[in-house]
């Protein structure tokens, strides 16, 4: 069911450590082949699902994707938007956009993921005691449940 390889799946999981190293933000992906709604509506149920709003400065962002439809959203919690101005994904986006227009999934994500780490340790640095509150492998559905 999977839409990487496992060699892909390591590639984007190293990205998620690489990016969270240079923050306390928690970065994760969600993937399934089709989108049931709209993207950020999908993006939101797997936020929850996966207990990203459960971090202690609000700081989580998810990836998500539906490989089949050919759609994603970013969705960052309320930690971060209250401190960034409205669009601040969009270079985000449009960064992985690049990549996926070319067919290249897989790098777009993982330039997305460095991106958004970049991004978040403006407003969220790591700190020396930093945890790692949530998990870094990949969220995959089969974009039929709600």
């Amino acid at each position: 069911m999977h839409q990487f390889t496992e060699g892909q799946q390591e590639a984007i999981v190293h990205a998620i450590q690489v990016a969270e190293g240079y923050t306390s933000g928690e970065i994760r992906l969600a993937v399934e082949p089709r989108c049931k709604g709209e993207p950020m509506e999908r993006a939101a149920v797997y936020f929850h699902r996966l207990g990203m709003d459960k971090t202690a400065l609000r700081n989580g962002v998810l990836i998500y994707i539906a490989t089949d439809d050919h759609q994603f959203a970013i969705i960052g919690d309320t930690g971060i938007h209250a401190k960034v101005a409205a669009g601040f994904w969009e270079e985000t986006k449009e960064l992985m956009l690049e990549h996926f227009k070319r067919g290249d999934l897989v790098q777009g994500l993982i330039e997305g993921i460095k991106h958004a780490g970049e991004q978040l340790q403006h407003f969220f640095p790591r700190q020396d005691d930093d945890v790692n509150e949530l998990p870094n492998d990949i969220a995959f559905g089969d974009g039929k449940d709600d």
